[in-house]
């Protein structure tokens, strides 16, 4: 999110990306140049039919945000702008929605989004979708997967992946036993089946955010580490892992499983760039593109945006 590189993603449509070996931990990019309303938390992204982009992310009734070049953004109202009762029981009575899962498949937007209290794991994963994707025209799907205080999971952090097959799959997941993952029914993008997969996990410790993308023979699994929300004390930081299956088995780039606390640091805070994750990696028309936020020092969430590309062996990178 440096130097010239800091403003390689001021330009849409750039040359295709060099395959390098990735840079070392200390040589992370700085967020890319964004403007405007880039107030954010937990961003998902989609880019329209016309070239522009919504941004979806965590806030009341969820909140969206749009772009016409990937740098200046704007208000966009919410999804829910006359709120969403089906999920009070989750939220204590909160209107703030969490975390967000933007894409657009046949012919229609769909949003996974999450409604919870922080700290517990009473929490439930919704499904909402849309024609336009525009505020106030979202229609509630019903509810998708939801955990009560005797799980050993936490149904918060929803991430949408289509495999090779057609096939539809949730991951999800906050600290507890880890990152899960679910089939879907794809003509109705609800549960599919009772089974529930455990693909990543720290022992109890802290994994969440999971976005799952398929480049070449891999899946790659993105999870943040580590401790989100606290401003410029957050110490998040953005993890992978890779599997030629889409259930996994996820190792890092040494081997360790991440379902043993395995994952490659692929970003993490430096100087007044705090706990940078809740990742989401758009294919664009210049490349792939991390979206994330980060906390700057007075401790205000930041939308991150970075280049990202694959090194020659197979582990993605930012630059």
């Amino acid at each position: 999110m440096v130097s010239l590189r800091r403003h390689a993603l001021a330009v849409v449509g750039a040359v295709a990306l060099t395959v390098v070996l990735a840079p070392a931990a200390s040589a992370y990019p700085l967020p890319g140049r964004v403007t405007g309303d880039v107030g954010v938390h937990d961003p998902t992204v989609v880019r329209r039919s016309d070239g522009s982009y919504l941004v979806a992310h965590t806030g009341n009734d969820i909140a969206l945000k749009t772009s016409t070049d990937r740098i200046a953004f704007r208000n966009a109202g919410s999804v829910f702008p006359g709120g969403a009762s089906w999920t009070t029981t989750y939220t204590g009575g909160s209107r703030n929605l969490w975390a967000p899962d933007l894409s657009y498949r046949n012919g229609q937007y769909y949003l996974y989004y999450s409604a919870s209290t922080f700290g517990s794991n009473r929490s439930a994963i919704f499904l909402a979708t849309s024609s336009s994707g525009n505020s106030g025209t979202w229609t509630n799907r019903g509810l998708v997967i939801e955990s009560r205080t005797s799980d050993n999971f936490n149904a918060i952090d929803p991430d949408l992946v289509v495999d090779d097959q057609g096939r539809w799959w949730l991951s999800f997941g906050s600290f507890w036993s880890g990152i899960k993952m679910i089939a879907l029914n794809p003509s109705t993008g609800l549960r599919s089946d009772s089974t529930i997969r455990a693909i990543a996990g720290r022992n109890g410790g802290a994994i969440e955010a999971p976005n799952i993308v398929k480049r070449g023979s891999y899946y790659y699994l993105f999870v943040s580490f580590d401790r989100c929300c606290q401003g410029a004390a957050s110490t998040y930081r953005v993890m992978v892992g890779r599997s030629t299956s889409v259930t996994g088995p996820y190792t890092d780039r040494n081997g360790v499983a991440m379902t043993s606390g395995g994952g490659t640091e692929i970003l993490a805070g430096q100087g007044s760039v705090h706990g940078p994750g809740h990742q989401e990696v758009l294919a664009d028309s210049d490349g792939d593109v991390l979206f994330y936020h980060y906390y700057a020092d007075n401790g205000t969430s930041l939308l991150g945006i970075n280049l990202l590309a694959i090194d020659s062996a197979g582990w993605p990178y930012l630059h």
